[in-house]
């Protein structure tokens, strides 16, 4: 049977630690709270994840626990459809480098791999570069292995142009982009020139969600399903042209600031205090002291508010 992408809510997953090392444990309890979020996937090691921060080992640890509790949890409960593991932790610069790490995650055997779109034609110059790099690099990795594209900020944020998407179906091989434009008007011109293909578009923006559902967006992959991900689910399982559904859509617009926070400190605080995920709150990324008692009043207002909300 062809693969087909799984529509629905896909949370950026975050990383715990204890005493530094990443806390596998954590991991495990983490998933398991997705799943009972009704969560439809999760994408892991990914910028969430702080992937740039982490050994090869570590990625390919994570990508593990991750997929081994998953499907775990799917075997003990049949009364749903297991979640759909994306999975990327693609942040070499080296092409070498990033044919070995892609392949230590497909070996993990997650439901799609995802290339990171500024790790081709790093240097940014073209269209033409870019695609023959990622020609390249496809060429090196497991042929039935289902691919995706993540548009990651960092180091800097490389946008998919109508050409890059157009040669993405072309190849048969592409079935997600991790959309990160911001920009309801952007995602409905690729929503079109992905019309009647397999390659599905998940936005990462909560502010231009519903409009880009309302257009055909097949879900929602972002950083705020690690707060409230039931409430992302809701959203997409209500009548997107509903009034329940515009001032749920307002709520998570305005709730979504929240991540201009300590982020992924803020998730991990939120999670162990609000949901009793027993993790650390430090990250790699980000300097913990600079989430701050002000910063820890503003993730219990929206827990508050999210409770009221649910």
């Amino acid at each position: 049977m062809k693969f087909k992408v799984k529509g629905g809510v896909y949370p950026t997953m975050v990383t715990p630690y204890r005493d530094g090392k990443i806390d596998y444990a954590a991991c495990e309890a983490l998933v398991e709270w997705y799943w009972k979020k009704g969560c439809d996937g999760i994408f892991a090691a990914c910028q969430s994840s702080e992937i740039m921060y982490l050994s090869l080992e570590e990625r390919v640890l994570l990508t593990r626990t991750v997929i081994r509790k998953s499907r775990e949890l799917a075997q003990s409960d049949k009364s749903r459809e297991p979640m759909m593991i994306v999975a990327s932790g693609h942040v070499s610069d080296s092409f070498a480098e990033q044919v070995r790490e892609l392949n230590a995650i497909a070996a993990e055997g997650p439901d799609a791999l995802i290339l990171i779109s500024n790790r081709m034609d790093i240097e940014n110059t073209s269209e033409d570069k870019w695609i023959a790099d990622t020609e390249k690099l496809i060429a090196e990795l497991p042929a039935d292995m289902p691919l995706g594209i993540y548009e990651c900020p960092q180091p800097y944020k490389r946008l998919l142009t109508e050409k890059m998407i157009k040669w993405c179906i072309s190849t048969g091989r592409f079935y997600f982009v991790k959309d990160t434009c911001c920009d309801a008007e952007e995602i409905a011109r690729r929503l079109e020139w992905c019309r009647g293909s397999e390659l599905k578009i998940f936005n990462a923006n909560a502010q231009t969600l519903l409009r880009t559902l309302r257009d055909g967006a097949y879900g929602y992959c972002g950083v705020m399903a690690n707060f409230h991900p039931d409430l992302y689910v809701r959203l997409m399982n209500l009548n997107p042209a509903s009034r329940e559904a515009s001032l749920l859509q307002d709520f998570l617009g305005l709730a979504a600031n929240i991540e201009r926070l300590t982020y992924p400190c803020c998730a991990k605080y939120y999670l162990r205090e609000i949901e009793h995920i027993p993790m650390e709150i430090d990250a790699r990324s980000k300097d913990v002291r600079n989430f701050t008692p002000y910063e820890q009043d503003c993730i219990r207002q929206l827990a508050e508010l999210s409770t009221a909300v649910g």
